[in-house]
């Protein structure tokens, strides 16, 4: 078991290692086959497009070594990655690891509060029109939830603001900082994730009420209720899990058009802004982050996965 773990996380760290320095160059590689002067960009960062000019775009050009070679570029930033510094933003000078913590840390509570409320809604559904295939509540249950997928998330969005926020007046439509900001780009979000997991769990569910040993434990004497503690929502949880572990990396990358329509300042709508100005450094650490992160879930969600599945694990 141990041998398992250990041959795992040497294949993580590996994946990691190759996810560094593909992102990093592709990154790296991808703004500046942007057109448009770099130098300029990053002046009027700073400065402002009113305010920029051709002399502080030189001096901008001279400043961050623009006019050095290409390849010197990318291997300074290599070298400064290996030494465990993401380097500092071209527009303000901040460190590149203090403003995606700080963006980070938003989109993170997104994500997690989008994933909780997707959990709570999506899983239970489906696990009750699993129950039943065929029936009332199990059509009617896929008929919502094909819907609600089928509709952009920014259209959801919309909805919502014009229902709770201008006609209730319930919630407000944008902003941060507050509790009450959080509730509708969570909701947005966590609609179109229950969507996709009551039709994870529902299948799911509706395999394991089919499976062999499941008609074993009836026979056993189990009642339904009990047959399914005991044997069935540990076995149909797997694939729910890992379902979700991928969602909630994608929520992590993704958000950028909720994030945008509800103000919230996450690392999604940084980047849009970042690669906007040229910031390269900030470019190449947010998406360098951004990869780490699906690679650490991916591997959570082996793990949690081993834990509920002992016929996965290797022996």
């Amino acid at each position: 078991m141990l041998r398992g773990v250990a041959a795992a996380l040497g294949r993580r760290a590996l994946q990691a290692a190759c996810v560094a320095f593909a992102v990093g160059a592709l990154s790296f590689l991808l703004v500046r086959l942007l057109p448009g002067d770099m130098a300029l960009r990053i002046a009027a960062g700073r400065y402002g497009y009113d305010l920029v000019s051709a002399a502080a775009a030189e001096a901008v050009r001279a400043e961050v070594g623009l006019d050095r070679p290409v390849l010197a570029q990318f291997l300074d930033w290599l070298w400064r990655l290996a030494r465990g510094d993401l380097g500092r933003s071209l527009v303000t000078g901040e460190t590149v690891a203090s403003e995606i913590a700080h963006q980070l840390g938003a989109t993170l509570t997104l994500a997690l509060a989008a994933l909780l409320l997707s959990v709570l809604i999506g899983p239970p559904l489906g696990f009750a029109m699993g129950l039943r295939p065929g029936g009332l509540a199990d059509r009617i249950g896929l008929a919502v939830s094909a819907a609600l997928r089928a509709v952009p998330s920014f259209v959801i969005g919309i909805v919502l603001i014009v229902v709770v926020s201008v006609r209730l007046g319930a919630l407000p439509a944008a902003g941060h900082g507050e509790a009450e900001n959080l509730v509708l780009p969570a909701a947005t979000l966590a609609l179109g994730l229950a969507a996709v997991s009551s039709r994870v769990a529902r299948d799911a569910m509706a395999a394991v009420r089919a499976s062999p040993q499941f008609a074993f434990a009836r026979t056993k004497g189990l009642g339904e209720g009990a047959a399914l503690i005991r044997h069935g929502l540990r076995n149909a949880a797997v694939p729910v899990v890992a379902w979700l572990g991928v969602q909630l990396a994608a929520l992590v990358e993704g958000v950028v058009v909720v994030e945008s329509l509800f103000a919230w300042p996450g690392i999604g709508h940084a980047l849009v802004h970042a690669v906007i100005a040229r910031d390269v450094p900030m470019v190449q650490g947010t998406a360098l982050v951004l990869g780490l992160i699906f690679v650490s879930l991916n591997a959570l969600v082996d793990f949690a996965c081993l834990a509920l599945d002992p016929r996965a694990r290797p022996r």
